[in-house]
């Protein structure tokens, strides 16, 4: 499955693209997500998300390819079910471009789903996708509010930058990501329109009912 999504980041693309080289300090930006491990260009991590009472939690691993001379990160990503037997695997795609002064940061996805999320169709999960990709943006953006003021020093190569020392095998659990309430305007919009041609029909029904109950005024009842 092919998802295509886009986000603005509010800092030049060169900026930008020393900022998405430190994939510890962006990992947290991502909702449900936890990285255990960033070794050189190697990961592993988890996320979880919850649909109403259902709780899925993955555990997977990943690899970062940079292209600096085309502004472009490739992650490589698969995992699986804790418990469970889905799996999920992705290669994302994301490229930056200059725009306005800001980063526009293209995210092409190739996804590979099994198991329960699965049973969404392609419609829902791109616009579940959509709404995922707008909150990380948006947690990036209060990142870089917050993050200290960059130094004067050299920046560190991204390959030194990602032998950075591995996050904590314990690090904390990650709080489930909630899709309900991304799933929930578009199956609500989805059943707006049968939803809408069911209360027609019955509608039409009553009155039509109600018309042919009632006595017309140039018939005189029948007798008893």
């Amino acid at each position: 499955m092919q998802l295509d999504h886009s986000f603005s980041v509010p800092v030049p693309r060169a900026e930008a693209w020393c900022l998405f080289q430190d994939i510890g300090g962006i990992a947290p930006c991502m909702p449900g997500a936890v990285l255990d491990e960033l070794d050189g260009d190697s990961l592993t991590g988890r996320i979880k998300v919850k649909v109403g009472a259902v709780q899925m939690s993955y555990r997977g691993q990943g690899t970062v390819e940079r292209d600096e001379a085309a502004q472009r990160v490739v992650l490589d990503l698969s995992g699986s079910e804790t418990r469970g037997a889905g799996t999920a695997a992705a290669t994302v795609v994301a490229s930056l471009t200059e725009e306005n002064g800001h980063t526009r940061v293209r995210v092409l996805t190739d996804l590979d789903l099994t198991g329960r999320p699965a049973q969404f169709g392609r419609g829902i999960l791109v616009e579940v996708g959509e709404r995922l990709i707008q909150q990380f943006a948006s947690n990036l953006e209060t990142y870089l509010r917050e993050r200290p003021a960059p130094t004067t020093t050299t920046p560190t190569p991204p390959a030194a930058a990602g032998a950075a020392p591995a996050t904590p095998a314990s690090a904390p659990e990650p709080e489930a990501l909630d899709l309900g309430a991304a799933l929930w305007p578009s199956l609500a919009r989805r059943a707006k329109i049968p939803g809408l041609m069911a209360a027609t029909a019955v509608l039409t029904a009553l009155a039509v009912r109600a018309v042919l109950r009632k006595p017309h005024p140039d018939v005189p009842p029948h007798a008893p």
